[in-house]
């Protein structure tokens, strides 16, 4: 199919007011012609050369007269509607007329007789018609072309709003993927410095065994973390995974002193969690529960669903850490867990510590749950 749009060169001309203006004054004044011909010339039967020839004058200089109202026109549209109706009226009843009289004058030449001035006001009642019919549709024109001009400039606006808003919504992901993957950094080191020092401990005891056994746990760990460390959210069945690959280096640690309760509910297991949020929640339970007591303790984690939101609970039978404790230096990883959950769910998650009764501390974490596509998990259920 052939379009404009394969003939550049008619386009750009048709871009043109000026050439535009010239085609509707072409197609306008021929049409008066054709008409005029049709409707009064052969119903009148004189279709002769003077009248063809009449037409066709009268055609040209309608298009002359009528050239000077467009800048007339242009030059008063920002004028009131009253002043502007004043200025085309009075226009119009003068051009007119001067076409008028040019029509007679050149009637009388072509059919060579006295010019007929008897029927001059009915010559120009009609040429005033048609006047006031070309500043009507020069009018409409004008306004439809203002009209298509705004609709345009609306959706160039529209377009680049959406583009701005585009950009910024890539660069917000961007600055949020940056910020997640920096407070994801941040847990490996402070675990492995935990960790090592564990490890250190155990070789400077001469338990070679357990230190390689420790040592072997780490690396799946760390394997572990590199497989999902690209997703910024995960199953709580793979989360579960990677917390009992941190735990099973913390028993090798502590040994029988370490008791674990996990209570999941099954299809709390499906709901999306950002990766590692549990680890260092336990990590501090470890340290402040476990570490700081010669019989060891217990570390719960339970997980459900409850009103559209995902409940996380850790807590542990230790003597608890103080908010001035974690406040302290001794929070890094729950306060890096709490700056991960704000930048993953703005608004709409909660986390808080409570004490326990009559000892330790419990953190709960409520998030909105979202499920993930099942895939295998570690049963999670050990103790």
């Amino acid at each position: 199919m052939t379009t404009l749009a394969q003939y550049p060169q008619v386009q750009l001309l048709l871009n043109n007011r000026n050439y535009r203006f010239l085609l509707c004054q072409l197609a306008g004044w021929g049409g008066y012609s054709l008409v005029t011909f049709l409707s009064i010339t052969l119903v009148d039967d004189n279709v002769s050369w003077p009248h063809i020839g009449h037409l066709f004058l009268s055609a040209i200089l309608g298009m002359l007269i009528t050239w000077p109202l467009r800048p007339l026109y242009n030059h008063t549209f920002n004028l009131s509607i009253p002043t502007r109706l004043l200025v085309s009226l009075c226009a119009v009843a003068v051009l007119s007329g001067v076409w008028n009289v040019l029509r007679v004058l050149i009637f009388a030449w072509l059919v060579g007789e006295e010019a007929v001035w008897d029927e001059f006001n009915y010559w120009y009642f009609g040429s005033l018609s048609i006047f006031l019919g070309w500043s009507v549709l020069y009018y409409a024109i004008k306004y439809y072309e203002l009209l298509t001009l705004e609709h345009q400039k609306l959706l160039e606006e529209s377009s680049l709003k959406k583009e701005e808003q585009f950009a910024r919504l890539q660069a917000e992901s961007s600055a949020r993927h940056a910020q997640l993957q920096m407070l994801r950094y941040q847990l490996n080191p402070h675990f492995l410095f935990n960790t090592l020092n564990a490890i250190n401990a155990l070789v400077t005891l001469n338990e070679n065994h357990k230190a390689g056994e420790m040592i072997q746990q780490l690396g799946d760990f760390l394997r572990h973390t590199l497989e999902y460390g690209d997703l910024e959210e995960v199953s709580l069945g793979q989360e579960l995974e990677s917390l009992m690959l941190y735990l099973n280096i913390e028993r090798t640690r502590f040994e029988d002193r370490l008791i674990l309760d996990f209570d999941i509910e099954p299809m709390a297991r499906q709901a999306l969690v950002p990766g590692l949020i549990l680890q260092p929640i336990v990590e501090n339970s470890m340290k402040y529960a476990i570490a700081a007591s010669e019989e060891g303790g217990t570390v719960r984690v339970s997980a459900r669903i409850h009103a559209d939101e995902l409940e996380l609970e850790v807590s542990d039978s230790g003597p608890g850490a103080s908010s001035e404790q974690i406040s302290d230096g001794h929070g890094i990883g729950l306060n890096n867990t709490i700056q991960r959950l704000a930048t993953l769910y703005p608004n709409a998650y909660s986390f808080n510590t409570f004490e326990g009764s009559p000892s330790g501390l419990t953190v709960m974490i409520r998030i909105p749950f979202k499920p993930a596509p099942k895939t295998k998990q570690h049963p999670g259920g050990e103790k």
